[in-house]
C-alpha cells in the first residue's frame, strides 16, 4: 500500500475516484491506501459548453500514431511521486495547464491542490500533450469527466485496442460513475486480461501491468494517424 496525503478543499468529499482535485491543504488530513483509489468526487461537475468536454476529436488532426504514444508513455515507466503523493511532471503540468483552469471553475478549488492531486488522468492527458496528441487523447483529471469526453464523441466502447485509453472500477462496476483510475492500453492479451501503461498505481509510480479486463469500464478511442 502506498502512503498518501488527502488535501481538503472546502468545495470537495473524499470519496475514492481517480484523477479529481484533492482536497485542499488546509486541513492537511491524513490517510494511508493505495494510491489508486485517492481521488475525491468534485461536488458539482458540469459539461459548459465552453469546455473541452463537448468538442468533438475531429476539430483538430494530428499525425501521431497509437506506437508513437506509447512508446513516449514507456519512457515514463519508473517515474514516481514525493512522500506526499505529489513531485510528478504530470501534476506540474496540468497544475500550470489551461485546462486547470477549467477544471477548477468545474470543480472548485485552486491550481495549487493538483500538485498532490491523484495523477492517473493527468498521466495520460500529459502524453498526451508532449506527443502532440492532446486533441485526440483528451485531458483533465477527473477519470469520469475524461470517460465522458469520449463518450459524448462517440469514442467509447468495449475492444481493448494498442494505445486506447482504458477505464478502470476495482468492484467491477460498468457505469462511468463507477470509474477510479485509468491508463494506457499496450494489447489485449486474449485470455481475460490486458497489458497496460499507468501513472499512479498503487506503487505511486508509472507502471506497467496486467490487469483483468472484469475490472475495465470501457476503452475512449484516439483517434490517432494510421
Amino acid at each position: 500500500m502506498a502512503k498518501f496525503r488527502l488535501t481538503a478543499a472546502p468545495k470537495f468529499v473524499a470519496h475514492a475516484v481517480l484523477g479529481a482535485a484533492v482536497l485542499g491543504s488546509a486541513l492537511g488530513l491524513q490517510a494511508t491506501a493505495d494510491a489508486e483509489t485517492k481521488q475525491p468526487v468534485p461536488i458539482a461537475h458540469k459539461l459548459a459548453h465552453t469546455d473541452e468536454s463537448t468538442k468533438t476529436t475531429d476539430e483538430a488532426k494530428v499525425n501521431v500514431t497509437a506506437k508513437q504514444v506509447l512508446a513516449f508513455a514507456k519512457k515514463q515507466i519508473g517515474t514516481s511521486e514525493n512522500a506526499a503523493g505529489g513531485g510528478t511532471p504530470y501534476q506540474q503540468w496540468y497544475a500550470q495547464s489551461q485546462r486547470a483552469a477549467e477544471t477548477v471553475a468545474r470543480d472548485g478549488g485552486s491550481r495549487a491542490d493538483y500538485l498532490n492531486a491523484a495523477w492517473c488522468a493527468m498521466f495520460v492527458s500529459w502524453v498526451g500533450e508532449k506527443t502532440g496528441a492532446r486533441p485526440q487523447v483528451g485531458w483533465d483529471a477527473y477519470t469520469v469527466a475524461h470517460a465522458k469526453w469520449f463518450k459524448a464523441n462517440d469514442r467509447f466502447g468495449t475492444e481493448a485496442k494498442p494505445g486506447s485509453v482504458v477505464f478502470f472500477s476495482w468492484n467491477g462496476g460498468k457505469a462511468l460513475k463507477d470509474i477510479q483510475h485509468v491508463g494506457f492500453v499496450v494489447k489485449d492479451n486474449h485470455n481475460g486480461t490486458i497489458s497496460t501503461i499507468e501513472g499512479n498505481t498503487g506503487n505511486g509510480e508509472v507502471e506497467q501491468r496486467t490487469r483483468p479486463t472484469s475490472q475495465v469500464v470501457g476503452y475512449g478511442y484516439p483517434q490517432y494517424a494510421s
